[in-house]
């Protein structure tokens, strides 16, 4: 169950996990996030997967890894085309996850003072190397605001969302809007020491 939006997680915690079915803005919500704590002065790094949509009708083709501090960007995952571990209609490229995505993460971890992730979910938790930078970020003690998938049980969302200080936003058309504001105070608050 998620924190109501509306009101300010509770002190002490300094992991914000978004979730929600697909589609109703988690990554996006990452997104305005890191770019409200970058105007107060704040560094933001670590990985953002998103949609790449071309071809007739601007269907769906893939989604691609931004590593946020560095630039880099290349395929996360294509349909059908590359090789790599399939999920659904991609196929996995974990050497762009790896030498992308994980490799922000880990990058943040050293230099940053926000880490962003997006997403933990099933084609990224293909690759051991993500798993353990992802591992890194959660317990490096600095603040990390990061997307889960909806469905997922896998061991190392839910071993994420037990820790002490981890809080869950559950997303929807309702409460999306709120979250800008009540994460991005919360982290500033944890940053200045208040």
């Amino acid at each position: 169950m998620g924190i109501n939006l509306l009101e300010a997680p509770p002190s002490g915690k300094r992991i914000f996990l978004l979730t929600g079915p697909p589609g109703i803005g988690k990554t996006t919500a990452v997104v305005w996030v890191a770019e409200l704590l970058r105007r107060e002065g704040v560094s933001v790094g670590g990985m953002i997967t998103r949609e790449v949509r071309g071809g007739a009708g601007g269907a769906r083709v893939g989604f691609e890894v931004l590593d946020l501090s560095a630039g880099n960007r290349g395929w996360l995952a294509r349909a059908c085309q590359g090789s790599g571990p399939r999920v659904g209609r991609y196929l996995v490229d974990i050497a762009s996850l790896e030498g992308i995505g994980a490799s922000g993460i880990l990058g943040a971890v050293a230099s940053s003072d926000v880490i962003a992730i997006d997403e933990i979910g099933p084609m990224e938790l293909l690759s051991g190397r993500f798993r353990e930078a992802v591992g890194r970020a959660a317990g490096c003690g600095k603040p990390v605001v990061a997307t889960v998938h909806f469905r997922s049980r896998d061991p190392l969302i839910e071993s994420i969302k037990a820790r002490a200080g981890s809080s869950v936003f559950l997303l929807d058309a309702g409460n999306r809007g709120s979250i800008l504001g009540v994460i991005s105070a919360r982290v500033l608050s944890i940053l200045r020491g208040s």
